[in-house]
C-alpha cells in the first residue's frame, strides 16, 4: 500500500506540472525513508554518481551532438534528394521518399525530434504539391521520424542497455530489422492512401541527373555505412562509433558541404550540451528509482500478482504494452523507461522473454509515445517547425497510431522478427 501511495503521489506531482527531476527523485527518496530508514543518506550521492558512471552512456552526448549538427546542416536535404531520385516517380513517390529518408536520417542521428526538425520543412511542401492532404502529410512526417528511435544509433536502445546490461550491438541489430519492418509497414499504408486517392509521382528523373544527385549525396550516405559497418565488423564499439559520427558529421558539414561555420558549430554544441545535461539528470534520478525498486522487491510483487491471476507471457506482454502506451501519453520516453523497465525487466526474464526482444518491445512503445497525444514530443516539434496547429497534427497522426499498434502486436508476439539478425550475428 505504501508503494502504491508513493506511485500515486508521483503521478499527482506530474499532473500538477512539476519537473520530471522531482517526479522521478521523490519516489526514490520516500521509498528510502519509509522502507530503508537505517540506510545512510550518502547512498543518494553514491547512486546519483555511480548510476551514470557507465561507459555505455558515453555514446549519448556524442550521438546527440552529431544529430544536432546534421539537423542544422545539409545532410538531410542530400538524403532526401537521393531517395527522391529513385522513388519520386512511382505511385505514392513522395510519401515513400519521406519514409525512406526518415529511416536513412534516423540511421545517422538516432533522434526522432531531430529527424522531424531536419526533414519536415523539406518534404512537407513536396507532399502537398503531389496532392497529399495536409493532415496526412503531417501525420506521415511525424510518424516516419519515430523509426529513428529503433534504427541504430538509437539513444533509447543505449539507455535500455544501460538499465539492463544487455549488449548494445545486439540491440542495434534487432532495432535495425524492426526499424526496417516498421518503415515497410508505413510504405504499405502510403501506397494504400495513394491508390485510394489516385495520387501519382513526378516524371522519372533522367539517369544523368540521378548520377549527379548520387555524386552530391555520397558523403551523406557514407555515415550510416561507416557506423554500421564499423560496429558489426568489430572495427569499433558502439561508444567509439558515437565519437566517429561526430567527427564525420563535422567533416561533411563544415569542410565538404561547407553548410556550417565555426560559429554555427559552437551554437550547435551549446544546444547539444543542454540536451545532454537534461537527459543525464533524468538518468541520475532514474538510477535512484531503479535501486530502491530492486530493494523493495517490486519485481517479485509483480511476479506474485501475475501468478495469482494465472497470467502467461502473452498476457504479461499485453500488460507491458498497455502500461507503456498510457505512460507515453504523459511522460517523455526516457523517463518512461526509467520508471517502468527496472520493475518489468526481471519479470520479463522470469517469463523467458529474451532481453533483446523485450528491449525492442519497450523501444517500439516509446516510439509510439513520441507521437501520442496529448504530450507526444514529436507533435510539438512538428508544430514549431512547420507552423501548423497541434490539433491538426494530432488528427493526422491518428491513423498512423493505429498502424503502429498493429505493428506493435506483430513484433510483440512474433519474436523471430526482432531476434533474426542478433541470432545470425551470434553464429
Amino acid at each position: 500500500m505504501l508503494i502504491a501511495a508513493i506511485v500515486f503521489g508521483a503521478m499527482a506531482l506530474l499532473f500538477l506540472g512539476f519537473e520530471m527531476l522531482i517526479v522521478l527523485g521523490l519516489p526514490g527518496i520516500l521509498t528510502k525513508e519509509l522502507f530503508f530508514s537505517t540506510m545512510p543518506d550518502i547512498i543518494y550521492g553514491q547512486r546519483i554518481v555511480g548510476g551514470i558512471n557507465h561507459s555505455t552512456l558515453l555514446a549519448i552526448p556524442f550521438f546527440i551532438f552529431a544529430a544536432e549538427v546534421m539537423s542544422k546542416g545539409s545532410i538531410a536535404r542530400h538524403l532526401t534528394n537521393l531517395v527522391g531520385a529513385f522513388l519520386g516517380h512511382r505511385r505514392g513517390g513522395m510519401g515513400l521518399t519521406t519514409v525512406a529518408t526518415a529511416a536513412a536520417f534516423g540511421s545517422v542521428s538516432g533522434s526522432a525530434p531531430a529527424t522531424v526538425a531536419a526533414l519536415g520543412g523539406i518534404v512537407y511542401p513536396e507532399l502537398r504539391r503531389q496532392g497529399y492532404s495536409d493532415k496526412f502529410s503531417l501525420g506521415l512526417i511525424v510518424s516516419s521520424a519515430e523509426v529513428a528511435l529503433l534504427i541504430p544509433p538509437s539513444i533509447t536502445l543505449i539507455i535500455y542497455a544501460w538499465l539492463t546490461g544487455t549488449s548494445v550491438a545486439s540491440l542495434f541489430a534487432a532495432g535495425l530489422v524492426v526499424g526496417i519492418f516498421l518503415s515497410l509497414v508505413f510504405c504499405a499504408y502510403v501506397l494504400f492512401y495513394a491508390h485510394r486517392n489516385g495520387l501519382k509521382g513526378d516524371m522519372p528523373m533522367p539517369w544523368n541527373e540521378r548520377f549527379k544527385v548520387m555524386g552530391r549525396s555520397v558523403w551523406a550516405v557514407g555515415l550510416p555505412v561507416v557506423l554500421l559497418g564499423g560496429i558489426y565488423s568489430g572495427l569499433f564499439t558502439p561508444t567509439e562509433a558515437a565519437a566517429v559520427s561526430v567527427a564525420y558529421a563535422l567533416l561533411v558539414e563544415v569542410v565538404i558541404y561547407r553548410h556550417m561555420g565555426l560559429k554555427d558549430v559552437f551554437k550547435v554544441a551549446t544546444g547539444a550540451a543542454i540536451t545532454t545535461g537534461s537527459i543525464f539528470v533524468l538518468l541520475a534520478m532514474g538510477s535512484i528509482v531503479a535501486y530502491f525498486i530492486t530493494l523493495a522487491q517490486l519485481p517479485a510483487m509483480v511476479i506474485d500478482f501475475l501468478d495469482m491471476i494465472n497470467a502467461n507471457w502473452v498476457v504479461f506482454l499485453l500488460i507491458v504494452n498497455l502500461l507503456f502506451l498510457v505512460a507515453g501519453m504523459f511522460i517523455d520516453p526516457n523517463s518512461t523507461m526509467l520508471i517502468l523497465v527496472p520493475a518489468l525487466y526481471p519479470v520479463a526474464v522470469a517469463f523467458g522473454i529474451d532481453p533483446i526482444h523485450f528491449g525492442i518491445i519497450v523501444c517500439l512503445n516509446t516510439c509510439i509515445g513520441m507521437i501520442t497525444p496529448p504530450f507526444g514530443l514529436d507533435i510539438f516539434v512538428a508544430s514549431s517547425t512547420l507552423g501548423e496547429s497541434v490539433s491538426k497534427i494530432i488528427s493526422g497522426i491518428t491513423p498512423f497510431i493505429i498502424v503502429n499498434l498493429l505493428a506493435l502486436m506483430v513484433i510483440s508476439y512474433l519474436p523471430d522478427i526482432s531476434m533474426f539478425l542478433p541470432r545470425l550475428l551470434a553464429q
